[in-house]
């Protein structure tokens, strides 16, 4: 049997924290939160769970993972995000794993909970992440908003079926916050990779990325929410490529 250390990166997230923690009990030989000084009761909450609770900077996405997972004492880590929980499937699965696991990482399907409705369909889902691995085999790498844990080149995966349950947004106006917030980070990327912004991209991109997630994803099947997920994403779309623009023109 394998002891498992659950990974979390915080900042401010009383709202969703309990869930968290509560989901990887009778998994989680240790928790360890990387908390980037929260200022509501995320720490209290953490130390009532029990959890080695640790204060740091906010260093970037994959740094601060990569931080959080240096300091567990098990090589084998989960690493979840304060607003998921793991579904009763997926810690059956986890549970299996545990006791003998056969490969040396582990990738599951991620659904999102979008303003109280589960969204099954749209680019969103399945959405699978690598987030039970042996952190000899992996790392956390990317830029900014795209942390992802590559496994080393010996590493075998292996494909779970359970879902982590994602908590997304709670508002429409919380959603579009936060696709401001990311389109910003998303256009200073793309500027240092010296990526353009033509015209044609911004009339179309946005279209293909509706048409795409509404229709040939099935985003019409879940319903109003399906189809806010997909304007949403279009819109989000079209925002970063004029913001691309905007930074273009800044810079001349």
């Amino acid at each position: 049997m394998i002891k498992i250390s659950v990974s979390i990166i915080t900042l401010n997230e009383e709202k969703n924290i309990v869930r968290c923690l509560e989901s990887v009990k009778g998994i989680a030989d240790e928790v360890v939160v990387v908390d980037s000084f929260s200022t509501d009761k995320t720490k209290e909450i953490c130390l009532q769970y029990g959890a080695k609770f640790i204060e740091q900077a906010f260093l970037g996405y994959v740094e601060q993972k990569n931080f959080a997972d240096a300091q567990a004492e098990n090589d084998w880590i989960l690493s979840l995000d304060a607003d998921e929980e793991l579904s009763e499937k997926l810690k059956k699965e986890i549970l299996t794993v545990k006791n003998a696991p056969t490969a040396d990482a582990y990738e599951m399907p991620r659904m999102t909970n979008y303003i109280g409705k589960w969204i099954r369909h749209t680019d969103w889902y399945p959405d699978r992440k690598i987030r039970l691995y042996n952190r000899k085999k992996a790392q956390w790498e990317g830029k900014s908003l795209h942390e992802q844990l590559t496994i080393h080149a010996n590493a075998k995966l292996i494909k779970l079926k359970g879902d982590i349950l994602h908590y997304s947004y709670y508002s429409i106006h919380q959603h579009i916050a936060q696709f401001n917030k990311f389109t910003e980070i998303g256009a200073e990327e793309a500027i240092q990779k010296g990526k353009k912004a033509p015209l044609y991209k911004i009339l179309v991109n946005p279209i293909w990325k509706f048409i795409y997630s509404y229709f040939l994803r099935l985003g019409f099947l879940d319903g109003y929410k399906g189809f806010l997920v997909c304007a949403i994403s279009a819109f989000a779309t079209f925002c970063k490529y004029i913001k691309i623009r905007e930074l273009q023109r800044n810079k001349k």
